[in-house]
């Protein structure tokens, strides 16, 4: 697969990964390299990692507890502390393994510590592969509220090997689908009719599918890097999803979501919205509903959930001037950004979506 050139950073895969690394190291004369992994990461894919890095400069390993929980400034002051313990300086290189939580708080210490090192996001999820990998989006959670802190920020190099993706549970491999679904629906047709039956995919055909998810957000991020029009419709199911995934974060009774768990939800609902306001299809977006719920399942949302819920929309980041904007579908393919979305018909969606 040829490399592509996105934010000023070259995204590599499989085969051209390591000889890419190795030559970017050789050639920046760096003064220590740091691999920041979480407690999954360090297990099963670190020595995939340095069994493929060419170098004699010294390399610090350094570990974060898994999961998004631990996506916090706390995690960030330990990480930037042992930079500064270990004497990393301006010349040092971070290479970020690990799914997005890694690699957005790996990347938003890297940006901040002596205001900015170089650092390589190694994405090893597939969530990671087709999300994080594109458009330097960095940043950490502010309690249950997602990525309200941060900065965009392009590393120098991101390394897609999807061999990494042999090291992930079934669970993490569908919440990576989610945004390739979502990559589908807000672009075109044809790549979405790809997911409609996942039984004939090979390993063969999920590599493409990967590829062509990342041109998509290329393709977005290039026109509109700073989010001011085009980007927002990345966000499509966020607005709701993101809403879900920090209330079933917080809640001491709920059942962590795994992000594309809650996007999928999200998407549904935000579909059913689309239905209402945008004259998206009734019939499709019943089959998709339905596709979703397939791969997913449906998680228990009771009536008491929707007022807790509907009061996190406040935190989303394209929210401006006191209004939700919500990311909408006249057809697949066909998006209108900052829509604005009447309580009762958020409301009516959560119905939907349990019906």
């Amino acid at each position: 697969m040829d490399s592509i050139t996105a934010n000023n950073g070259i995204i590599h895969f499989n085969e051209l990964c390591y000889t890419s690394l190795n030559k970017h190291i050789k050639e920046n004369n760096f003064s220590k390299i740091f691999i920041l992994v979480d407690s999954n990461t360090h297990e099963l894919c670190l020595p995939i990692l340095l069994s493929n890095l060419e170098s004699s400069i010294t390399i610090e390993i350094i570990e974060i507890e898994a999961g998004e929980i631990h996506k916090t400034i706390d995690t960030c002051v330990g990480v930037w502390n042992t930079l500064s313990d270990l004497n990393g300086d301006r010349k040092s290189l971070m290479i970020n393994l690990g799914g997005g939580v890694v690699t957005d708080l790996g990347g938003f210490v890297a940006s901040t510590f002596k205001r900015g090192i170089s650092y390589v996001n190694i994405p090893t999820t597939l969530l990671a592969m087709v999300d994080a990998s594109v458009g330097g989006k960095t940043g950490i959670d502010l309690g249950p509220l997602k990525n309200q802190v941060g900065v965009i920020s392009t590393p120098d190099i991101v390394l897609i090997d999807t061999l990494y993706l042999n090291t992930l549970p079934q669970e993490q491999m569908r919440s990576g689908l989610a945004e390739m679904l979502k990559h589908g629906l807000i672009n075109s047709e044809s790549y979405w009719s790809n997911f409609k039956d996942l039984s004939k995919l090979n390993v063969d055909d999920l590599d493409t599918l990967i590829y062509d998810s990342v041109l998509i957000k290329k393709a977005v991020v290039d026109e509109d890097p700073l989010e001011n029009g085009l980007r927002k419709t990345l966000n499509f199911g966020h607005t709701l999803g993101h809403a879900i995934e920090s209330y079933f974060l917080s809640h001491p009774d709920k059942d962590i979501l795994l992000h594309g768990e809650a996007i999928a939800i999200g998407m549904i609902m935000e579909l059913y919205i689309s239905t209402q306001l945008t004259g998206f299809p009734k019939e499709k977006a019943l089959e998709i509903k339905e596709l979703f719920i397939k791969y997913y399942g449906k998680i228990a949302i009771e009536e008491s959930d929707y007022a807790p819920i509907m009061d996190l929309l406040k935190y989303d980041k394209k929210n401006s001037h006191g209004n939700i904007n919500f990311v909408l579908l006249k057809d697949i393919g066909v998006t209108k950004i900052d829509c604005l979305v009447e309580e009762s018909i958020i409301v009516e969606s959560f119905r939907y979506y349990d019906a």
